[in-house]
């Protein structure tokens, strides 16, 4: 029996329908092209993980089972001196200051700084023995230091040795380095020629 009073809530219903499939049509539509975009940049953030920041990299380690705190300090060129207590320059930057394996919620004893741009000139890297509860020594501590000039490639290394640490408070300089406009090693300037940077830092 045709009813003339629900003719209308049949028409809005149906309508009501078609809205909602088109609604959803879309969002479906709009999700699908994002899809492609939202992975790359996924990717992208993983790649980059990988590799340390900046663009001179200064790595110190020393014996993971020694409750030993020793300090990275680095200089780059017309900048002041980057330690524990000065953990930031206008070049390079502290990315943690490692006090040994006592209250530490990793084994590996390990510092590092790095830049960000590669000014030209002499970079020096020292070591400082803070304090050596264990007081076993000498404390050696291996040193590496690398470069990363281009954007597209790795840091490839250009300086390491291993540096023995005899006594609380000593700092030694690990090496001394030019780098050129480039962000190449100038041939023959790596040495070890000491030059204080702890007592320095406020120049």
């Amino acid at each position: 029996m045709h009813d003339p009073w629900h003719e209308g809530d049949d028409d809005a219903g149906t309508v009501f329908r078609d809205l909602i499939l088109l609604t959803l049509s879309g969002f479906v539509f709009i999700t699908l092209l994002l899809l492609p975009h939202i992975n790359p940049k996924g990717k992208e953030a993983n790649d980059a993980s990988s590799e340390p920041p900046g663009n001179v990299i200064i790595e110190v380690r020393w014996d993971d089972k020694l409750r030993t705190d020793v300090d990275l300090w680095v200089q780059a060129p017309g900048d002041v001196p980057v330690g524990y207590s000065n953990k930031g320059g206008l070049i390079f930057n502290l990315l943690r200051d490692d006090l040994g394996s006592q209250g530490d919620p990793t084994e590996i004893n390990f510092e590092t700084a790095f830049s960000r741009g590669i000014p030209p000139g002499e970079y020096a890297i020292n070591v400082h023995l803070f304090r050596n509860l264990d007081t076993v020594y000498p404390v050696q501590v291996r040193v590496v230091a690398r470069v990363k000039a281009d954007k597209d490639g790795g840091a490839r290394p250009i300086a390491s040795t291993t540096v023995r640490l005899e006594r609380e408070g000593q700092e030694l300089t690990a090496f001394r380095f030019r780098l050129n406009e480039r962000g190449e090693l100038v041939a023959g300037s790596i040495n070890a020629l000491h030059k204080p940077l702890r007592a320095a830092k406020a120049l």
